[in-house]
């Protein structure tokens, strides 16, 4: 809990007009500042991608040092968002359940 408070503090101070934005829109981004931030302020690392439709990818990413993950929505036109995060990642086996 204490991480995702720091994530969104984080959005905040790397995008201080994001401020004043309503607490839904604080999750969204530019692509560029969204990369840097999971990478260089959180440490996480892309562990997936898929393209949803022809004009938005999704990624999965994950902080291998505390098990953290977020699903990131990259549209066409250089935004990005957090959908979705949560803790405890483990990475699946190949093969059958």
């Amino acid at each position: 809990m204490i991480n995702r408070l720091f994530l969104v503090l984080t959005i905040c101070v790397t995008a201080p007009t994001l401020a004043r934005a309503k607490m839904s829109d604080v999750s969204c981004d530019d692509s560029a500042r969204m990369l840097s931030m999971l990478t260089e302020v959180l440490g996480a690392e892309r562990q997936g991608m898929g393209l949803r439709d022809p004009e938005t990818m999704l990624e999965v990413w994950v902080s291998p040092r505390d098990g953290e993950w977020m699903i990131v929505q990259n549209y066409a036109n250089g935004t990005s968002c957090i959908v979705a995060m949560g803790e405890n990642w483990e990475a699946g086996l190949a093969g059958p359940a």
